[in-house]
């Protein structure tokens, strides 16, 4: 009787198991809706709104079709089916984070980028990208306010014999304000995305916009420029030597910069940042060249001891963050020990979100209030 009973026990657990994984595949809403980057005109991929994907691939002599989401596709894929007239369908297994991902779609064994989507510079090279629907999405959202000017700019590199490629961000009051001069931001890409990267898959731009239209910034210059990281193979971080970009940006682009724009051209006015690698860059210079930088941010790239930094007096601000799906004790530690050393440091934790742009869009969000407040 009581083995009787324990099998029954099990029989109704999993029935039990059985009936949720079911109701949990029969509960997705279809409400699905093109991404808000697909190519003009085009209804795939599309979202819904819980965050699932989904996905419609014209390939009609293929014998598999796989998507794969993340960054170099380390999300895993999602496999396909093929239908009607040759168009391969699917939905993610799952929702996915809020914000902006990149994907690629893998025919055969062969690597492609969907056709409906725009593509992003990302894992060194150009991949698509799909927008999954945030809950806070309004702060980087096109509003009709006010907007700033994102222009390329070259610049001549005696280090590397060549001319040079940076993106700058000017406030709308830029060119109304002709006598003033503004604070400077070096805002740096992660490995394998460029000077694109902050503007494309960040909206720093929109969301600079709507910060000074409600009037929570001082309005700044952003230069965005690329990093050389993408030198070095994933995995090999350490052996990226960091001298190379910081002549490019120290020696050659900030004079450029304080040349050809209204910069308060000094210590006090100009800041570092970084995402991933990036804010690995801005640990070693800002270090290195305490004189030139007064404002450090590291975006899901590391943090500071209190005993690298030698004089407190030039620091102004050290901002630390990153996804709550990284590593945030270790964010929150440091900048302890920083305030426990007589630092402004301040740390920012990103709900539900991971080593991805919406962890950085919503920590440029709250990075840019503590810039250049006095």
């Amino acid at each position: 009787m009581k083995r009787y009973s324990i099998l029954l026990l099990v029989l109704l657990m999993l029935n039990i198991s059985l009936s949720i994984a079911q109701t949990a595949q029969a509960t997705i809403v279809e409400d699905f809706k093109p991404s808000t980057v697909n190519q003009p005109g085009q209804e795939y991929p599309q979202v819904n709104s819980q965050g699932y994907a989904r996905f419609k691939i014209l390939a009609p002599e293929a014998q598999s079709v796989v998507v794969s989401l993340g960054l170099g596709g380390a999300k895993g894929g999602t496999v396909l089916t093929k239908g009607e007239n040759g168009f391969w369908m699917g939905t993610t297994a799952g929702a996915m984070d809020e914000g902006f991902h990149y994907y690629h779609v893998t025919v055969d064994g062969g690597v492609f980028n969907d056709s409906g989507a725009l593509n992003f510079y990302g894992s060194t090279r150009w991949e698509s990208g799909i927008e999954i629907p945030a809950h806070d999405q309004d702060f980087y959202a096109l509003k009709a306010v006010p907007h700033g000017n994102v222009q390329q700019i070259l610049f001549p590199s005696k280090s590397t014999n060549t001319s040079r490629r940076a993106y700058v961000y000017t406030p709308p009051s830029y060119s109304k304000e002709q006598s003033k001069r503004f604070p400077v931001l070096y805002l740096q890409h992660g490995w394998g995305e460029d000077e694109t990267a902050w503007s494309n898959q960040g909206r720093v731009n929109l969301i600079m916009d709507n910060l000074i239209a409600e009037g929570k910034i001082k309005p700044f210059i952003i230069v965005m420029t690329y990093g050389m990281t993408n030198e070095v193979k994933w995995g090999g971080m350490a052996s990226f030597k960091i001298d190379g970009f910081q002549t490019v940006l120290v020696d050659e682009l900030i004079p450029y910069v304080d040349s050809n724009f209204r910069t308060a051209a000094n210590q006090a006015h100009r800041a570092m940042g970084g995402l991933s690698m990036g804010g690995m860059e801005t640990h070693s210079i800002t270090l290195n060249k305490p004189d030139v930088f007064s404002h450090f941010a590291l975006l899901s790239g590391g943090t500071y001891k209190p005993e690298e930094i030698k004089d407190k007096s030039k620091v102004k601000l050290i901002f630390l963050s990153c996804g709550s799906k990284e590593r945030p004790d270790g964010v929150k530690n440091a900048v302890t020990s920083l305030k426990e050393a007589g630092f402004n440091a301040v740390s920012y934790v990103s709900e539900g979100t991971g080593h991805e742009f919406q962890t950085w869009r919503r920590s440029f969000k709250e990075l840019a209030p503590l810039l250049f407040k006095d």
